[in-house]
């Protein structure tokens, strides 16, 4: 079969792949369609240090082709959503609904693959860049089949990684305001789970203009150019001092309730946490370079309680929270299909990249049929 494989050096598409048989509580899965995330375009870089040859991508759906012993949660013909979380299920944070925080969770390097013979790894507990991959039971969800498997590939990644900041990492409350800080794929299920939480006002900034019509689509009240020296100021005189109008009160009072930090770089943190109203938050999704850094004052912290923290793939729990996203969008409320600016055959994995870092789409589906 085929795949997408970073080789050491690259990703190419390669032939010669096979996976082996699912052991007891795995499953194989036929691939229909795979997102295409920053995550595997840094991983075919060698940015992660990831063992070659390996079969990337981590967001994916298709069909269950086989199970081993013991799996009881999908059956042979079953559609289904894949999940990177290949958690225990059983510590602490497992029994407390968070997978995320799950040690189990990180690294999984697995060889379940061969490669013209050779022993492949897998990428992220997932490898979705190929025709058929194997997972356990646990990261497998099963999605009603009138959910179109080009638009579910996206749930497992993008989507609840933006979406689940807010839905499960935050807590918005009804009449909140709140900045997403790039627009993005991420970026925009951050912005209409802001929506579904009934978020007052939900300013979008990015440094690509051609972004601001997805963001208003998705739920945007406003849009700023991120590349605007004054960011912060706009966002203040968006949101003001409520007492007097002003930019600023005591202890910097005014501005938003939420800040989400799609980016992940140190000026961007720096700006959000200048944009914060008392008893703000700023939420840091993206992931910058392991040396990173960021200053921030003891002043915007003591007497009026912000904070910043983290957030690990949205915070979710799969077979909870996936089945929420899913029946949304299947009432109307979270949109999926206009996440798909286009799709693309396998053979064509490097136009998905260049048109990603060209901002003109905001998620490139492979498909695998």
């Amino acid at each position: 079969m085929k795949g997408i494989v970073f080789t050491g050096e690259a990703a190419e598409v390669l032939t010669g792949l096979e996976v082996r048989d699912p052991g007891p509580g795995e499953v194989i899965v036929r691939i229909a369609a795979a997102g295409v995330c920053h995550s595997d375009v840094t991983a075919a870089a060698g940015a992660f240090g990831w063992p070659a040859p390996a079969v990337l991508g981590h967001e994916g759906a298709g069909v269950v082709e086989q199970i081993g012993t013991g799996v009881t949660n999908v059956e042979v013909g079953d559609h289904v959503i894949i999940s990177t979380l290949a958690a225990c299920g059983m510590c602490k944070a497992c029994g407390s609904g968070m997978p995320t925080r799950c040690y189990k969770t990180l690294g999984n390097m697995a060889q379940p693959f061969t490669l013209n013979g050779d022993p492949c790894w897998n990428f992220a507990a997932a490898s979705v860049f190929t025709e058929r991959t194997i997972v356990r039971d646990i990261q497998a969800v099963k999605i009603p089949k009138d959910v179109p498997l080009t638009s579910a590939c996206l749930v497992g990644c993008g989507v609840m990684t933006g979406a689940g900041a807010v839905l499960y990492r935050s807590s918005v409350q009804v009449g909140d305001t709140a900045v997403v800080y790039g627009c993005g794929g991420v970026g925009l299920n951050a912005i209409q789970a802001l929506r579904v939480r009934r978020a007052s006002r939900i300013i979008a900034i990015d440094t690509e203009p051609q972004k601001e019509a997805l963001a208003r689509q998705f739920g945007a009240t406003d849009f700023l150019d991120g590349k605007s020296p004054d960011i912060v100021e706009q966002v203040r005189a968006l949101v003001p001092y409520p007492v007097n109008g002003e930019l600023a009160g005591p202890f910097n009072a005014g501005g938003v309730n939420w800040v989400y930090d799609v980016v992940g770089h140190p000026a961007v943190t720096s700006n959000a946490l200048e944009m914060l109203d008392w008893g703000g938050t700023v939420v840091i999704i993206g992931t910058p370079g392991g040396d990173a850094k960021f200053e921030l004052p003891y002043q915007r912290f003591t007497q009026c309680e912000r904070s910043v923290i983290g957030c690990r793939a949205g915070s979710y729990s799969p077979h909870r929270d996936i089945p929420q996203i899913v029946e949304l969008y299947r009432r109307g409320e979270f949109m999926l299909d206009e996440l798909v600016s286009a799709t693309y055959p396998m053979e064509k994995f490097h136009d998905v990249v260049h048109d990603m870092h060209s901002g003109s789409i905001a998620r490139g589906v492979l498909t695998f049929d």
